[in-house]
């Protein structure tokens, strides 16, 4: 049996990790699967990992201190500054010395790297007979230094993973005289779920990172004009990060306690309750490099609304069939459209069988079947 490593720099909570972990379950029952973890940030992996799935971590419990530095040059606390700055060195040493030595030593036949600086380490330090695979989950967004950096750190690889169609097309042509070849393989669905919602309820959903690039604000802003029109309409928001105080405070200075619900992270059966107890999928990100997200809640049925300079959502919404693009951010259009949904009930259940039936091409099965053929063909 082949093995296989994918290079994880945390398994906590985010995109890329919860997409390492399904990449992991769907191909441990034909490849021998191994993670290595440079950083544990939990005692167990935040999404639900197969046992026959081998997790190794690299360096015991350490854990990166980013915010602890900050709050410690914020507060002008020079001692601890020193501190918190050597441990930062520290851990930034060991995450080289950790992935360098992996990469050198195990015994895998096909090794995954999902970090432009993994890319570096593995064409560097990877075998000559071992097969290197880049995988990049992020857009450039027009970022000409992310894109030229993300260009020299996969020009020694075998093959480079692309999660849309947009970035293979981009990166096959500026990695087009190399000997990198570029794959675009979606990211999946676990399953696709029985129970679908029954649109009934009055209750908006959004799922994600509490962070600026996703747009929360902003929705908070555009549901404080829609539940002045529709005080039975809820807002739930799944997710956690730096955002939270900003948007706690917004809540907070519009009185939206009572119609806002922040629920923090959750886990899958959750975050699946609150989808079916929904009617509406909202998302107000700026950029959005695949939108996984949205899979899910068309799982579910769920008519979905998008801003479309979230590249991802652009790949997966077909606009006025299986969902709704906003262009240009404009909070009006967007209002106008969730309008119609709240008020057309036939609409949101046209929608809703569109969308479940477009997600297919992303079921476990069908993207399992790309990333085996890659592995055993290189096609």
């Amino acid at each position: 049996m082949r093995k296989i490593s994918i290079l994880s720099l945390h398994l906590g909570y985010g995109g890329i990790e919860r997409a390492i972990v399904s990449l992991a379950n769907s191909l441990c029952s034909k490849y021998e699967i191994e993670i290595a973890v440079v950083y544990k940030l939990y005692d167990k992996s935040s999404f639900e990992i197969d046992n026959r799935v081998k997790v190794k971590y690299l360096n015991g419990n350490l854990k990166p201190n980013r915010d602890s530095l900050v709050k410690a040059i914020n507060n002008k606390k020079i001692n601890l500054i020193i501190k918190e700055a050597f441990y930062s060195f520290n851990c930034i040493y060991k995450r080289r010395k950790s992935i360098i030595n992996y990469i050198k030593t195990t015994d895998s036949d096909v090794i995954i790297s999902t970090r432009d600086i993994f890319n570096y380490w593995l064409s560097d330090y990877g075998r000559e007979n071992v097969l290197k695979i880049g995988w990049e989950h992020n857009h450039h967004h027009g970022n000409d230094k992310y894109a030229t950096n993300i260009i020299n750190s996969a020009k020694g690889l075998d093959y480079f993973v692309l999660v849309s169609n947009d970035l293979e097309k981009y990166y096959s042509k500026k990695l087009a005289k190399f000997k990198c070849k570029c794959k675009y393989i979606p990211n999946t669905i676990d399953k696709i779920p029985l129970k679908t919602a029954s649109l009934k309820e009055k209750n908006f959903v959004s799922v994600g990172r509490l962070s600026k690039e996703k747009g929360f604000l902003d929705l908070l802003k555009i549901y404080k004009v829609l539940v002045k029109k529709y005080p039975d309409w809820k807002l739930n928001i799944i997710g956690d990060g730096r955002e939270r105080g900003n948007l706690e405070k917004f809540i907070k200075k519009n009185n939206l306690e009572n119609s806002v619900i922040l629920h923090g992270f959750q886990d899958r059966e959750f975050i699946d309750n609150i989808f079916n107890k929904s009617a509406i999928y909202l998302m107000t990100s700026y950029t959005e490099s695949f939108g996984i997200v949205l899979i899910e809640a068309m799982s579910h049925g769920l008519p979905c609304i998008a801003f479309d300079s979230a590249e991802g959502a652009c790949e997966i919404i077909n606009s006025g069939e299986n969902g709704y693009l906003i262009k240009n951010r404009s909070f009006d259009a967007m209002i106008l459209k969730i309008e119609d949904l709240i008020k057309n009930e036939n609409e949101r259940k046209r929608i809703s069988k569109y969308a479940r039936k477009s997600i297919q091409k992303y079921t476990s099965d069908n993207v399992n079947k790309m990333w085996i053929k890659l592995i055993e063909k290189g096609e």
